[in-house]
Order: structure tokens, then C-alpha cells, then sequence
């Protein structure tokens, strides 16, 4: 009895191992690209992940930009173009935006779609706002339906004290 169980055992191994491929015969495992390095870098050409891109406004954007000059310097309430930056909100003569949705951004730059309220309406609109090198100038560019034309150029307003 004994010699036959261990017949049907090497008969079981002999099948199992003719099923199987030989090591070096086997396919290499296709290599995939990490978007994040496993310390939480950013790995070769990947592009940031949305959560990476942080929600608030640039610092660099803060304060208080104008269209012409007038728009920072009128004490008559006749100013239309200013608007006012902080890490949450863009504050316009009459509306106001916060981030929706943050496409791109670094220290000088952020893409994303703003949600705006204001006399009564909601809209959204996709902006980029783009500080020049010297920090002088904030270009903002829309895109999408109902998107402006043109960019539009705000100077900084000098506050007291610079």
C-alpha cells in the first residue's frame, strides 16, 4: 500500500511540474511609472496630484492691484478696477472669487477655476493670474465661454509704510 501512494505522489509532482514554465522562460513584468516616489516626492514627468497643489492663493498675489492709477489712489469711490487678494479670495469692485478648482500654481502663478458671486449671480471662470518677474505687474487670462478677450495687466498699489 505504501508503494503505491508513493507512486500516485510522484505521479501528482511529475504533472504539476510539467505545467509549469521554467523560470527563464517566463515574461518580464512590465515596468509602470510611479507618479510619487514612495518618500512622497514627485517622481520623473509626473504631474503634481490635486491634493499636492495646496487650495490657497499664492502669497505673492496678495494685496491690492489696480487697472490704472486711479484705482489705487481715489478717495471718491469712483474706483472700478481694483480688487484685493488674500491666501482665500479675489475681491472685485462688486463680486468676489474663491478658488474652485486649482488647475496649476507655483510662488508667481496660479490656473484655476474661480467660482464668483456677486449683485445676486453665481459664475465660474477659469483664470490664470501671473505675477511678472519684478513683482510689479499681475497678468490675468481667461479661458472658456464667456471668457475676456484680452488679458488684463493690474499694477500693485503702494501701501503705506513701503
Amino acid at each position: 500500500m505504501r508503494i503505491i501512494s508513493s507512486i500516485a505522489a510522484l505521479a501528482s509532482l511529475a504533472l504539476v511540474a510539467a505545467c509549469t514554465e521554467p523560470v527563464e522562460d517566463r515574461p518580464e513584468p512590465e515596468e509602470t511609472m510611479m507618479p510619487v516616489e514612495p518618500g512622497g516626492g514627485i517622481g520623473d514627468g509626473a504631474t503634481p496630484l490635486p491634493e499636492l497643489l495646496g487650495t490657497e492663493i499664492p502669497e505673492a498675489l496678495h494685496g491690492r492691484w489696480g487697472l490704472v492709477p486711479a484705482d489705487c489712489t481715489s478717495t471718491r469711490g469712483d474706483a472700478k478696477g481694483p480688487i484685493t487678494i488674500d491666501a482665500e479670495r479675489i475681491e472685485f469692485y462688486e463680486s468676489r472669487a474663491v478658488v474652485d478648482e486649482i488647475e496649476d500654481q507655483n510662488t508667481g502663478m496660479i490656473r484655476a477655476r474661480f467660482a464668483f458671486t456677486g449683485e445676486g449671480q453665481e459664475w465660474t471662470r477659469d483664470i490664470e493670474w501671473r505675477l511678472s518677474e519684478d513683482g510689479a505687474k499681475l497678468m490675468r487670462s481667461e479661458t472658456g465661454e464667456d471668457a475676456l478677450d484680452e488679458p488684463l495687466s493690474y499694477t500693485k498699489c503702494e501701501t503705506e509704510g513701503e
